[in-house]
């Protein structure tokens, strides 16, 4: 078979290998990319073939295109000949306004695809295709809370000051517990990992006890120091308190940001703060732990160890906690906080506005 051999466009070699190269360019893209290559090689039609694992006229049909249009060509589909669009702008606006809405009273919280169809007069998939050109999706919720805090705007200053702008010969942790871990087991071995099916658990479980990881995370060296214990009492945030302390050199100042739990605020506690000068608390205001940035840390800790953790024995939990916290202190990397104070006020005020005008 002769061979067409592309002759690449000054600058393409280097970018068609870097589209190989990457994790999140489009299989098809990357396919396209290396029949070019191929073909600038000097590979035979049938060659190419059966390196890319596509079919003659697939490869003669980019190798034309990258021909007429460069990179660009290989980046993007050419339009389709298809239906003409089946609704109206009007339709499609009354079917947004009705997603906002929701359904009537006793309908559900949501509404579906094919709930909302025979109400809007379309299809399923018409509904499909509005919600996604408008990024709706009625099925999911997140959650919010708006502090109450007189005091907001004073420990928000406190808190985020911490973060941009920490004190000099000081050393800022962010302090709190992660409650009730549970040590857990399946009921059944699961299957592991294979191409084309997920891992495998069962739903149902065995329960072995609980522990409370108590963790201060060092926020310039994204550093942790962690202790579990079975209570979550003003003894044991005391005692954790006082090891965080005795890791830091006695000339710097030591500052801990945490939430309103009793613990922190018992009479024990705040004599030990008294008898400390060096020490220093400060609040987050009240519902609002996404101001802690340990929280950061216990989000990871359960995404990457715990969520899929088979433990028989509260012992166990506990090695598979500090065998991840050792593992992460090895190259410790800080969560690096960006909001100013501004940019929080501004969408708490938005925030407020927006449910003023709701209810």
């Amino acid at each position: 078979m002769p061979i067409r051999k592309i002759k690449l466009r000054d600058g393409d070699l280097s970018e068609l290998e870097r589209v190989i190269r990457t994790r999140t360019a489009p299989q098809r893209v990357v396919e396209r990319a290396r029949i070019v290559l191929a073909s600038a090689d000097g590979q035979k039609s049938d060659a190419i073939c059966a390196l890319v694992g596509v079919s003659q006229p697939t490869v003669k049909m980019w190798l034309d295109r990258y021909e007429a249009g460069g990179i660009e060509a290989l980046l993007k589909d050419l339009p389709r000949s298809g239906r003409p669009r089946e609704i109206s702008a009007e339709k499609e606006g009354e079917i947004v306004r009705l997603t906002q809405q929701g359904p009537p009273a006793g309908a559900g919280t949501h509404w579906s695809r094919r709930t909302l169809a025979p109400v809007a007069g379309v299809s399923a998939s018409t509904i499909g295709r509005v919600w996604k050109a408008h990024g709706l999706q009625p099925h999911r919720v997140e959650t919010f809370k708006v502090s109450q805090d007189p005091q907001f705007v004073a420990k928000l200053h406190d808190v985020v000051g911490l973060y941009l702008c920490p004190p000099e010969r000081a050393i800022v942790f962010s302090v709190d517990a992660k409650t009730q871990i549970q040590a857990l087991d399946r009921t059944q071995p699961g299957l592991p990992l294979k191409k084309g099916r997920a891992g495998t658990m069962t739903h149902d479980y065995k329960r072995y006890g609980t522990t409370t990881l108590f963790s201060a995370l060092n926020v310039s060296s994204g550093e942790i120091i962690g202790e579990c214990m079975a209570r979550q009492r003003h003894q044991e945030f005391l005692r954790f308190a006082k090891k965080v302390v005795a890791s830091v050199a006695p000339s710097l100042e030591v500052h801990f940001i945490l939430d309103n739990a009793s613990a922190h605020k018992h009479a024990a506690v705040a004599e030990w703060l008294a008898k400390n000068p060096r020490v220093h608390f400060h609040f987050t205001p009240t519902s609002s732990s996404w101001l802690n940035l340990v929280e950061r840390f216990f989000g990871e800790l359960t995404q990457r160890q715990l969520r899929r953790l088979a433990v028989t024995s509260v012992d166990q939990l506990i090695a598979a906690i500090k065998a991840y916290i050792e593992n992460r202190n090895r190259s410790p990397k800080p969560f690096v906080w960006t909001a100013t104070v501004q940019h929080i006020l501004d969408k708490v005020a938005k925030a407020k506005q927006t449910l003023n005008s709701l209810h």
